[in-house]
């Protein structure tokens, strides 16, 4: 797949969000949105909001017969995402937890990335999210496998993390919250001297790694689907 500038500029047979095209880790997050078929009018949850790259993508898709629900604990960031999302889609900005996700509507989708490996429970979070979606609904995980990275060719660690290593775990958890398992892959950006994949391990890490080899960790990507009642085919 190949990100060219612009907003919503076609690329083979999809549609690229703007969000995207300076995302780290924007070809992952780019497959899993074109595996699902994300379209106009979807109403989808972004639990774990963050820095908004993911909920202004998603609201660029939906566009404004879409709604778009950032969720975050951090009512700041919160906002902050809402307020860049809202020039898209209908926008409707939640203080609440992982763990404490309630929606007012099921939804087509319910997305996190990043999240699992920062809260105490990562599966009663991923049963909020599977309880969020409507029947044939989608829940996306995106987790990174953190010893997987590489500086220099030596492990990364990150010790602020509860779960720093939740992605090698991530199918088995998508799985047992209830879900059908569609797709799972695994991506990790690369890099060596100055560019993004530097500056981003720096933003992470605060290190510099000068001219050596970076491997960023790599993402585990899991797409689920809540069954329908009775087992049908969504």
């Amino acid at each position: 797949m190949t990100f060219t500038t612009g907003r919503l500029q076609p690329v083979a047979s999809w549609l690229v969000p703007d969000a995207l095209r300076d995302d780290v880790y924007r070809r992952p997050l780019a497959t899993a949105l074109e595996r699902l078929a994300v379209a106009p009018g979807w109403r989808c949850v972004d639990v774990g909001a963050g820095g908004g790259d993911v909920s202004v993508a998603l609201a660029e898709i939906v566009g404004h017969e879409g709604r778009v629900y950032a969720v975050d604990s951090d009512p700041r960031a919160r906002d902050e995402v809402a307020s860049a999302a809202a020039a898209f889609s209908q926008v409707l900005a939640i203080t609440q937890a992982g763990e404490d996700l309630l929606l007012p509507e099921a939804v087509d989708l319910a997305f996190c990335r990043f999240l699992l490996m920062h809260v105490v429970d990562p599966p009663a979070v991923l049963l909020r999210m599977r309880q969020a979606v409507r029947p044939g609904g989608w829940v996306v995980a995106q987790e990174p496998i953190t010893s997987a990275g590489r500086i220099g060719g030596m492990p990364l660690t990150m010790p602020g993390a509860v779960h720093p290593d939740v992605g090698a775990l991530l199918p088995a958890l998508v799985r047992d919250a209830g879900l059908d398992i569609v797709d799972a892959w695994a991506e990790a950006p690369a890099g060596v001297g100055p560019g993004p994949v530097t500056a981003y391990l720096g933003s992470l890490t605060e290190i510099d790694p000068g001219d050596d080899p970076v491997v960023l960790p790599p993402l585990v990507t899991v797409l689920g689907r809540a069954p329908l009642p009775g087992g049908g085919a969504p």
